[in-house]
C-alpha cells in the first residue's frame, strides 16, 4: 500500500508544505477519531472534475467501525462525493444530508475542510478535506460522556477547518499517549474543569485528590500535588498555556509515588480561545518498568566492563609469560593467544558503553584491523581499508565475528606479505595460516593492501577479507589445513556464527576469504529472531 506522501505526489499537485500538514493531520487524528466515535478519512482533489483520493483513514477505537475494506487509495467522484465538493469549494464544514448506506451499515456522512495558514497567521485555501462518517448501527441516547467526546470533537472539527489543529510537534514528542481512553479533561476559558472522564477522575485519585475534579482550577490543582514543586509549576505553566491558545510539551506529575502524563490541547474554534482539553494518562507502572530496565542494562553493562576488564588481565598475564618463555615456537603462541584475548576485550569493551547488547561494528573492526598491522611479523608496510558497513550487530554475532577477522587479518598480513628474507617471490599469494614464502605483492607498483569488505542482503551480512599478497600456496585446502588459527576461524564461522567460508585466489591476485553470515537467530521456541 502507497504513503500518504506516494499518492499526494502522484496524483495531485499538492506543494511538500501542503503535503506536511497532511502528514501532522493523519499523526494527531486518532484523537479527533476517538472524540467524535466516527471514522475519518482524508481525502485530496484529483482533478478539477470534482474526484476524490483517498490517502489516509483512521477507524475509532471508541466505535465501531463504519468501513470493513480500507478505504485509502480509492478514487471516487460523483454524487457520492457531493458533500466532499461542497466542502472543499465552499470552505465550511458540510453536515447536512441523510444517512448512506455502506453494504448492511447505516453511516452519517460529515465533511471538514482542511486549510494550512499562512507563514503570517492568515487562513490560507483549502487543500484536503476530511470525512467523518458515524457507524449509526449501535445508535442510542448519548451519556454524558459522549456528550462531552461529541461537543469536544466539533471544537477540534472546526480547528481543522481554521487550520489551527493540530499543533506543532515538540522535539522528541510522539503521539502515542496520552489518548481519549486514557482520561479526559475539559477546561473553561478560566481553567475550570467543566468535565472528567471516569478514567481521568482515577488518575487524579491515584495522585492523591479524592474529590470530584469538576469546579476544581487545574493548573492550581497540578501545583498542589506534585511531589517536585518545578514539576507542578511545568504542569500549570502548561495548562495556562493551553488556555492562552499555545500549545505546550506533554508534561509528567509525580506524587505519592505515582505517575501521571499529561498533554494540554488548546481549544479556539473560529479563533476564539474557549478553554482546553487536557488528556491524562496513569503511567505508573511504565515509569516502574522503566526504572528496573535502566537498572538491569546499567548492571549488565557494569558485568562487561569487569569481564573486559579480566580479559585484559589475562592479556598481560599471557604477555608476561611470554617475555619469560625462551622457546621461540612457546613466545610466539602465547602472543598469538594474547591477541585473541585482547579482540574479544575490545567487543566487551564496547558493549559496557552501549545502552542494550548490541554494537556498531565499523569501529571494532577499524580498531582490529589497525592492531593487526601493529603487531603482525613482517617488515612490510601494509595498509588497512574498509569497504561498507557492518552496522549494528547483537552481541552474540559480534563476539565471534571479531575474532574470525582478527585471525583473517592478520593471517592476510603476515603470511601474504612475510619478510624478504623467507623465500623468493612464488607463485600464488598466501592465506591464513599458509606458509610464508614472499615479500609482495607480485605487481611492485602495487602498494601492499588488505581491504575489509561488507554488507547485508536479505538478513545474511557477507563479508570479504581481501588482499594483494602472495595468494594460496599450491595445493592448500581449508578444509584440512591444520593450523590453529584456520581451525578456530572454520569453527566459528560454521559452529558459533552458522555460516560458511571460502578461500579462494583474488581475482587479481592475492587471497580472498569470503564469509557469509546469518543476522537471523532461531529461538529456543523455534521462531525467527532478528
Amino acid at each position: 500500500m502507497s504513503t500518504l506522501r506516494d499518492l499526494a505526489e502522484e496524483h495531485t499537485h499538492l506543494r511538500p508544505a501542503d503535503i506536511d500538514h497532511l502528514h501532522r493531520i493523519a499523526g494527531d487524528w486518532q484523537l479527533l477519531s476517538d472524540l467524535s466515535f466516527a471514522d475519518l478519512l482524508l481525502w485530496v482533489p484529483v482533478d478539477a472534475d470534482g474526484t476524490f483520493l483517498c490517502v489516509a483513514q483512521v477507524r475509532p477505537t471508541t466505535a465501531p467501525t463504519a468501513y470493513q475494506d480500507d478505504q485509502v487509495g480509492r478514487i471516487v467522484g460523483g454524487p457520492e462525493v457531493a458533500h466532499l465538493q461542497v466542502a472543499y469549494s465552499q470552505g465550511r464544514i458540510w453536515r447536512e444530508g441523510d444517512p448512506v448506506w455502506y453494504g448492511d451499515v447505516p453511516a452519517r456522512h460529515e465533511a471538514i475542510p482542511v486549510r494550512l495558514r499562512t507563514d503570517d497567521g492568515e487562513a490560507g485555501e483549502v487543500i484536503a478535506v476530511v470525512g467523518r462518517d458515524t457507524n449509526l448501527s449501535t445508535a442510542r441516547t448519548p451519556s454524558q460522556l459522549e456528550l462531552n467526546y461529541l461537543t469536544t470533537a466539533d471544537d477540534l472539527a472546526q480547528m481543522i477547518a481554521d487550520g489551527t489543529f493540530p499543533p506543532p510537534r515538540h522535539p522528541g514528542e510522539t503521539t502515542s499517549a496520552p489518548r481519549v481512553g486514557d482520561g479526559l479533561v475539559r477546561l473553561d476559558a478560566g481553567g475550570k474543569v467543566t468535565y472528567a472522564s471516569p478514567n481521568a477522575q482515577s488518575a487524579y485519585r491515584r495522585l492523591g485528590y479524592a474529590s470530584h475534579l469538576v469546579g476544581e482550577d487545574l493548573a492550581a490543582l497540578h501545583r498542589r500535588l506534585a511531589g517536585d514543586p518545578l514539576d507542578g509549576t511545568e504542569a500549570a505553566n502548561g495548562i495556562l498555556a493551553a488556555l492562552r491558545g499555545e500549545a505546550p510539551p506533554r508534561r509528567e506529575i509525580d506524587a505519592r509515588g505515582a505517575t501521571m502524563l499529561t498533554r494540554a490541547l488548546p481549544l479556539m474554534p473560529a479563533g476564539v480561545p474557549i478553554g482546553a482539553l487536557v488528556l491524562v494518562r496513569d503511567i505508573t507502572e511504565v515509569r516502574r518498568r522503566d526504572r528496573a530496565l535502566i537498572t538491569k542494562d546499567a548492571t549488565i553493562r557494569e558485568i562487561h566492563h569487569r569481564v573486559k576488564n579480566n580479559l585484559q588481565t589475562v592479556a598481560a598475564l599471557l604477555r608476561l609469560q611470554a617475555r619469560r618463555v625462551s622457546m621461540p615456537e612457546a613466545r610466539v603462541a602465547l602472543e598469538e593467544s594474547v591477541r585473541r584475548v585482547a579482540s574479544i576485550a575490545l567487543v566487551h569493551e564496547t558493549l559496557s558503553m552501549s545502552s542494550d547488547e548490541a554494537v556498531e561494528f565499523d569501529g571494532i573492526v577499524d580498531r582490529v584491523a589497525s592492531a593487526a598491522t601493529e603487531v603482525a611479523a613482517t617488515e612490510v608496510s601494509v595498509g588497512m581499508r574498509r569497504r561498507g558497513s557492518f552496522g549494528v550487530l547483537p552481541a552474540e554475532i559480534a563476539t565471534s565475528l571479531v575474532m574470525v577477522l582478527n585471525e583473517l587479518l592478520l593471517n592476510a598480513v603476515e603470511h601474504g606479505f612475510p619478510p624478504a628474507d623467507e623465500a623468493d617471490p612464488p607463485a600464488v599469494p598466501a592465506a591464513p595460516d599458509a606458509v610464508p614464502a614472499v615479500v609482495a605483492p607480485t605487481d611492485p607498483a602495487q602498494r601492499p593492501e588488505v581491504v575489509v569488505s561488507a554488507h547485508r542482503f536479505r538478513k545474511m551480512l557477507h563479508v570479504s577479507v581481501t588482499d594483494n599478497g602472495r595468494g594460496l600456496p599450491t595445493g592448500f585446502d581449508a578444509e584440512r589445513g591444520s593450523k590453529l588459527g584456520l581451525q578456530i576461524v572454520r569453527a566459528l564461522v560454521t559452529g558459533e556464527l552458522r555460516g560458511t567460508i571460502e578461500l579462494r585466489a583474488g581475482a587479481n591476485g592475492g587471497t580472498e576469504a569470503m564469509l557469509v553470515v546469518p543476522l537471523a537467530r532461531t529461538a529456543p521456541d523455534g521462531r525467527t529472531q532478528a
